[in-house]
């Protein structure tokens, strides 16, 4: 009796280990076609422009918001941190630096999985459940190239310019608080961040930014281009995007941050 609860048990636990192997093995098998087909031509010019507008033109308000109140925040609570040492004039670098590495990659990254990227799996997967991708594959057509290829440039082009606007809104929210509210002065916000804040500092954000946006186009055309069927599978799609683009992003986040440092 023992014998066969543990055989159960062993075959049961096998199964889910083939699965979930077989499950990235599709992940990595549908990245790597993307990637190929997106760096191969024809290039659909306007296509990507498109998904540009939508992924980027139509997220700088609430990236602008976010990174404003994110600055606006940070000058806060590093005032206070910086007065017990006396160090109020380092509130810049501290400002800058936590945005240009860490919160403005991060965050943007999140706000655009949220705005952009469940609105891009819930439209591939009605395509799918409206079987309009299989009619693609019937006239012959890539849907790989025609839907997945543009939308993941657009990505590596829109996120790190996202960005990069959350981090000049972000500063400047902060040198609002800083200065105007706390009464740092501002040519000591400005040069010591000038002083403090090197070329390297902006390069590891550019990286995270660019590994962000592939991981947010990759899962969120994943789950749309392998929806389940009727309105509970795109929803189901929908949401399971959002979720394991944000978690793999600060897990990403982490690796990035341990090599780059």
């Amino acid at each position: 009796m023992i014998t066969e609860t543990v055989l159960s048990f062993a075959e049961a636990l096998g199964a889910r280990v083939l699965r979930a192997t077989g499950f990235l093995g599709r992940m990595g098998i549908f990245l790597g076609a993307a990637l190929v087909r997106a760096a191969l031509p024809p290039y659909r010019v306007g296509n990507i422009l498109r998904q540009v507008h939508f992924i980027g033109v139509k997220s700088v308000f609430v990236i602008s918001l976010t990174a404003a109140f994110t600055g606006m925040v940070l000058a806060l609570q590093g005032y206070y941190t910086l007065r017990k040492f006396g160090s109020e004039g380092l509130l810049g670098p501290a400002v800058a630096l936590s945005l240009i590495r860490e919160l403005g990659p991060v965050l943007s990254a999140l706000m655009v999985t949220g705005r952009a990227g469940s609105a891009l799996t819930a439209e591939i997967g009605i395509m799918r459940i409206g079987e309009q991708i299989d009619s693609l594959e019937t006239m012959g057509i890539d849907p790989i190239r025609f839907l997945v290829a543009p939308r993941l440039l657009a990505f590596l082009l829109s996120v790190p310019l996202l960005t990069a606007i959350f981090d000049v809104v972000g500063i400047y929210g902060g040198y609002l608080v800083g200065v105007h509210l706390l009464g740092v002065n501002g040519g000591v916000y400005f040069g010591e961040m000038k002083a403090s804040v090197e070329l390297a500092d902006v390069a590891n954000g550019v990286w995270k930014s660019l590994a962000f946006s592939l991981i947010i186009a990759w899962v969120c055309t994943f789950k749309g281009y392998f929806t389940g069927r009727g309105a509970e599978g795109v929803s189901n799609a929908t949401t399971s995007a959002v979720v394991v683009s944000s978690v793999l992003v600060l897990v990403c986040d982490y690796f990035l941050t341990s090599v780059l440092l």
